[in-house]
């Protein structure tokens, strides 16, 4: 069967459960990127299917995900506007990034997005933060955890990519230390989670060192600039809103970022 790079395709030997686009193609085998989760694999040609139903899948699931924000969408205008938090947004994956900045638009938030790799946020968080002074930062992209059979979940070296979020969240704090004036939203697939809120990260993922879902880091974002600043989130039920709800992400006590004003314009 004939396969050729950006098909969608799920692989025979994981019972079909995820849908991937074939980024890569190496004679024999292939490297796949998760079309929902944030997952890089490889596997053999003789592992793939076609699957033409993932069109809708991916759709359905979009749709599922906005639907739980439907609370943050339907605000209640009446006599009051509403600013909602600015949001920078630097991802290692160009169409994650596509995808959570058209999660931003259909919010009504304004968002930059940049696509940087892993290993070289650190380095251009500081200017990045200066030219756009945003109230929310998300730096996600790939990550995993290679656990050996150690089972060592504490050492950073573990992870592919853990060590870079690290670095980027500590050089965006000595930009900004105070936590009410910058949300940090870090991590991405199997992020060494407690390292990352240990370095500055409001909410990070992964507590249970899971995959997560490629608009979770997204649905954080807009639910804390759509929350109002002078009040403290509910961070249960923020955290519900994502795929995996607390085993994906994790957080600490914080307000939201969006002024209310009154009286509104016309």
């Amino acid at each position: 069967m004939l396969f050729n790079i950006g098909d969608l395709v799920t692989r025979k030997s994981h019972n079909h459960d995820m849908a991937f686009k074939i980024v890569e193609i190496r004679e024999e085998e292939v490297i796949l990127k998760g079309i929902n989760i944030r997952l890089l694999a490889d596997a053999p040609i003789s592992d793939l299917k076609h699957c033409k139903e993932c069109v809708e899948e991916i759709i359905k699931e979009d749709d599922d995900l906005l639907e739980r924000m439907s609370d943050l969408r339907n605000l209640d205008r009446d006599e009051y506007f509403y600013l909602p938090g600015k949001i920078l947004h630097i991802d290692a994956d160009q169409d994650y990034l596509d995808r959570c900045i058209k999660l931003y638009k259909e919010m009504n938030i304004l968002s930059f997005g940049l696509v940087l790799k892993e290993n070289n946020v650190a380095g251009s968080i500081i200017k990045l933060l200066s030219d756009i002074n945003p109230d929310i930062l998300v730096i996600t992209g790939h990550d995993a955890y290679y656990d050996n059979n150690s089972l060592d979940y504490l050492n950073v070296s573990n992870y592919k990519n853990s060590a870079n979020f690290i670095r980027a969240v500590k050089e965006a704090r000595k930009y900004e230390k105070d936590q009410t004036k910058l949300v940090i939203i870090a991590g991405a697939c199997q992020s060494d989670y407690e390292e990352l809120i240990r370095a500055g990260a409001s909410f990070a993922s992964s507590p249970k060192r899971i995959n997560i879902h490629a608009l979770d880091p997204a649905i954080i974002a807009s639910s804390i600039s759509l929350s109002n600043r002078n009040k403290s989130i509910d961070l249960l039920q923020i955290l519900g809103k994502t795929k995996y709800g607390k085993d994906g992400i994790g957080g600490i006590m914080t307000n939201g970022t969006m002024y209310v004003g009154y009286p509104r314009w016309i």
